[in-house]
């Protein structure tokens, strides 16, 4: 019995999604889907509603629909960060010299401590 092999191809991904997917603006969207993550997070913690949600955050209950779907185009990321401070939270924006040791790009990057 002859067996049939098939070459299996691997691409090394960047660690961004977005620019795996060839999308326009990959670390603004990763932003602002870690930023969202970090809102949904949030919410679910406090076991608030959607409509309960949008009048915390200011905004209309499709907002928040469109928040927990990651539907994020029509969210700034200052927009986003204003969510974030409104829902009591500090945003802290460092900026640093890439280690020029790492061969890549500059980025940008979101670590959530709380």
């Amino acid at each position: 019995m002859t067996q049939k092999t098939e070459e299996i191809t691997a691409t090394k991904r960047s660690g961004n999604v977005f620019a795996d997917l060839g999308c326009k603006n990959p670390e603004e969207l990763k932003l602002k889907a870690k930023i969202a993550a970090s809102i949904n997070s949030i919410v679910k913690h406090r076991r608030i509603t959607q409509a309960e949600a949008a009048k915390v955050l200011g905004i209309y209950q499709p907002q928040v629909s469109d928040l927990r779907k990651g539907k994020l185009k029509h969210f700034s990321v200052e927009r986003l960060v204003d969510l974030l401070n409104t829902l009591n939270r500090d945003v802290e924006i460092v900026i640093k010299k890439k280690d020029t040791r790492i061969q890549r790009e500059a980025r940008t990057e979101v670590v959530v401590t709380a």
